[in-house]
């Protein structure tokens, strides 16, 4: 069932103004701990750091820690973390993906290669630990080591999934929570740790990332088949080309005609992205675009009500915010 949103909540700029002292704080911490003697790594680390992006999983940190009533260097360096490990993950999965464009701009992997862009990955998972040890926490390290775990599950799940027409909703939503969702939910929750919220406030957090990852990616998929391929920022149908069936393909197959199923089936195996044109008809035939628009926007009320749990203030607010974003973002 589709759920509305608040109309009451910051806009992103109001937002990004909230965070704006967290985030400078952030950056200079992910410069400064991006820093190596190897050329090399201070090479690809720059061309990510200058990549843009809203750096919205620090963000959320520091917003949850500012919604518990906390700020200051621990939840920074617990952002940073959350950042490198992201980072991580971009710079290994455009190498499983064969990816070359990402924001706008050239991939790591299509500058220096799959070799340094693995390995610079790498360096990035071992500072997060470094990072993480520094703060003498067994619960932060718990909490990233299961995360960490979670979201290599689910890069090997996709990859299990690749060109493979039999995934349904629930397989797709499997992979997103690991991939994406579980960070998000990790970052959240950490930040209500660092400022001593209790476990029923830490679990509320948790609670609202873990659905706002969901709706974010499912918003994400959306925008592979209908957004501006230069606000995008990345190649439109990058997702059929690698043989991925996102929820508006997967939707797609399950209300077509026998026929149209069996080719689009045929499209998925190929990874067949000469026939987007096919896929769209379908997909725009199905109300394929509008079902996963309204399943993003279910998970963003879940993520709402989460909230409902805290005090309100205007970090929660601001998280209100972040939810609305996340769904109705264009790139």
């Amino acid at each position: 069932m589709d759920q509305a949103l608040p109309a009451t909540i910051p806009d992103l700029p109001a937002i990004q103004a909230l965070a704006a002292p967290d985030m400078a704080a952030i950056d200079a911490l992910v410069r400064r701990r991006l820093a190596s003697d190897v050329v090399l790594i201070n090479q690809v680390a720059e061309h990510i750091v200058t990549a843009g992006g809203k750096r919205l999983r620090p963000m959320l940190v520091a917003l949850a820690g500012r919604a518990c009533g906390g700020a200051g260097p621990e939840h920074h360096q617990l952002a940073a973390i959350v950042e490198f490990i992201h980072t991580s993950t971009l710079l290994h999965d455009d190498v499983v993906d064969e990816s070359d464009l990402r924001r706008g701009r050239r991939t790591a992997n299509a500058i220096w290669g799959n070799a340094a862009s693995v390995l610079v990955g790498d360096f990035l998972y071992s500072r997060s630990f470094q990072l993480m040890v520094e703060l003498d926490c067994m619960e932060v390290m718990r909490v990233l080591a299961d995360t960490t775990n979670r979201i290599a599950e689910g890069e090997v799940l996709q990859l299990l999934h690749v060109r493979n027409p039999d995934v349904d909703e629930a397989a797709y939503l499997g992979v997103i929570e690991r991939k994406t969702a579980v960070l998000f939910a990790a970052g959240t929750r950490l930040g209500a740790l660092a400022s001593g919220a209790g476990a029923q406030i830490q679990q509320a957090l948790h609670d609202y990332g873990l659905q706002l990852g969901y709706a974010f990616q499912i918003a994400d998929d959306v925008l592979d088949y209908s957004a501006d391929a230069g606000e995008l920022g990345k190649n439109l149908g990058d997702d059929l080309a690698e043989g991925k069936a996102t929820l508006p393909l997967i939707h797609a197959m399950a209300q077509a005609g026998a026929s149209t199923r069996d080719r689009l089936r045929g499209i998925v195996e190929q990874g067949d992205a000469d026939a987007m044109g096919e896929v769209m008809a379908a997909i725009h035939a199905s109300g394929s675009l509008d079902y996963s628009r309204a399943r993003a926007r279910e998970f963003a009320a879940a993520a709402v009500a989460a909230l409902a749990r805290l005090p309100d203030n205007a970090a929660v607010a601001a998280l209100r915010g972040l939810a609305r974003h996340a769904v109705e973002r264009r790139s």
